[in-house]
């Protein structure tokens, strides 16, 4: 009986939404009966037009119409490449009409190896980093073709954000019963229903929170919006697609148990991104204290780098590191710093993401010139740009340079540097700050990086200093302030690199 109530339900809505036409100044959406015209085969577009080098993907399948607005709304305001899943054979009324027991809706939802044939394909997945995947909710589960559409492409490496349109059923278990029809290196955003009619500032608002910014044209190419910091969750999402947190620990000079040891104790103490590299010969202790400590490894996020000695075999550097670290996976691997074969070198990490090894792709110690230089000759888009930032070496052209491409920055030695911090958090402005706020000289520069949208990776063996360099949130300097300390900069470089 409630079953048949829902369905009288659900299909009193639908033709209220018919009988309403085209969208209205109330924000209600069209909805068309039946399966929606066929578009050409393979093409996505957007507003009409055809769409190139977009690294979001909003995949949709709307037989009734009550989904596709949603995902248009998604689509417009992330600037991303839109594409409608299609039945081969389009679905009618009486397909749908769930009084039926031997309607083809119905047969296919109790038959878990349905798979509806799909008309028509995605052209070049692989360029996409982000899919949405908008669906409607059948008696509680996704439609068996959107178990076709993920089973037809490669989906490893990439984040998947799915929502649903529903009378009254929510997400529930719909797109967790999803995920082992992909590889598991896919990562998965917390999905949402939406009921039919939702209004566009609604989407927009939820891929806000969810940290999902639009790509926008600028001077008639494509260029990425800047990645956000969320002061809440203490996180920025990568253009890759994954969170990464927005302090961490360095680990460059910290060997042995004295590396395992303190990689250990950040762990303990709630710091969950780790920076290691090649070159400083740990990545063997980083990777023992990730194991050990009982933190689930999705949770911890482990950045390493390639050296340019490493450059000209590139794949055999890239498995090395994958089984010093012993770790399943790389979160993110850098090239240290430019050198010879390092085009060679950034795409041999590209087919690693392909491949799963590694989720994201960064580099270090690259400025303007290299940046332009480099960029055109690879595919990925660098998820992260690494240089050296403090108050006495700030790099103000440089940080805006790399955030308008959708790169995030980090910043090494951000407490100045071995031989240097001492003067630097005695600072006679940055004291005065820090006494204000009752915080430290050392918090109050990791968090002026903060605000200026630098993630930290400040290095220590001392647990009371680790435990400090995490209190950064409690607190919020000043425009005042933060101008205090951006008139410190001497264009004092403190390492070569």
């Amino acid at each position: 009986m409630k079953r048949l109530y829902s369905i009288i339900i659900l299909f009193a809505v639908l033709a209220g939404l018919m009988a309403c036409g085209n969208r209205s100044q109330t924000g209600q959406t069209d909805v068309n009966s039946g399966a929606t015209n066929k578009k050409e085969e393979g093409v996505m577009k957007q507003n009409g037009q055809s769409k190139e080098n977009t690294n979001i993907l909003v995949a949709y399948f709307s037989c009734t119409g009550t989904t596709k607005p949603l995902a248009e709304y998604a689509a417009e305001y992330l600037n991303a490449d839109l594409y409608e899943i299609e039945a081969d054979i389009p679905y009618t009324s009486e397909d749908l009409d769930y009084n039926k027991s031997d309607s083809r809706a119905n047969k296919e939802q109790d038959d878990s190896s349905a798979r509806p044939a799909i008309s028509g394909k995605v052209e070049d997945m692989d360029k996409y980093n982000i899919v949405m995947l908008a669906y409607p909710i059948w008696w509680g589960q996704t439609p068996r073709i959107i178990s076709t559409f993920l089973e037809s492409y490669d989906f490893s490496g990439k984040t998947i954000i799915p929502i649903c349109t529903s009378h009254s059923s929510g997400i529930g278990s719909s797109d967790k019963n999803l995920h082992s029809l992909v590889d598991s290196s896919v990562k998965w955003k917390d999905g949402k229903r939406f009921a039919a009619g939702t209004w566009e500032n609604e989407i927009i608002g939820w891929l806000d929170e969810m940290g999902i910014q639009p790509f926008v044209e600028e001077n008639g190419g494509k260029e990425a919006a800047e990645c956000v910091f969320d002061f809440e969750k203490k996180t920025v999402t990568l253009n890759s697609g994954y969170e990464m947190p927005l302090n961490g620990l360095g680990t460059y000079s910290l060997e042995d148990d004295v590396c395992v040891s303190s990689v250990s104790e950040a762990l303990k103490r709630g710091v969950r991104l780790i920076d290691t590299a090649y070159m400083y010969h740990n990545e063997e202790e980083v990777g023992r204290a990730v194991r050990d400590s009982g933190v689930p490894r999705e949770e911890i996020f482990v950045i390493t780098k390639l050296y340019p000695n490493q450059f000209s075999e590139p794949e055999k550097a890239i498995d090395e590191a994958l089984k010093k670290l012993d770790i399943e996976y790389i979160d993110m691997m850098l090239l240290h710093h430019p050198g010879t074969d390092d085009v060679k070198a950034y795409k041999a990490i590209e087919k690693a993401v392909e491949d799963g090894k590694i989720r994201s792709i960064g580099l270090s110690n690259w400025y303007v010139e290299e940046l332009e230089e480099f960029l055109p000759q690879v595919t990925i888009t660098p998820a992260l740009v690494q240089n050296e930032i403090h108050p006495y070496y700030q790099e103000n052209d440089v940080i805006p340079y790399i955030q308008k491409l959708g790169i995030v920055v980090q910043g090494w030695y951000p407490l100045g540097g071995r031989g240097h911090t001492a003067e630097l958090l005695g600072d006679e402005t940055i004291s005065a700050i820090a006494k204000a706020h009752g915080k430290s000289s050392a918090q109050v520069i990791l968090r002026w990086n903060l605000q200026k949208g630098v993630v930290v990776i400040p290095g220590s063996s001392n647990p009371d200093h680790i435990q400090e360099n995490t209190e950064l949130y409690d607190f919020e300097l000043s425009d005042e302030e933060m101008e205090k300390i951006n008139a410190l900069d001497r264009n004092e470089k403190h390492d070569w690199y």
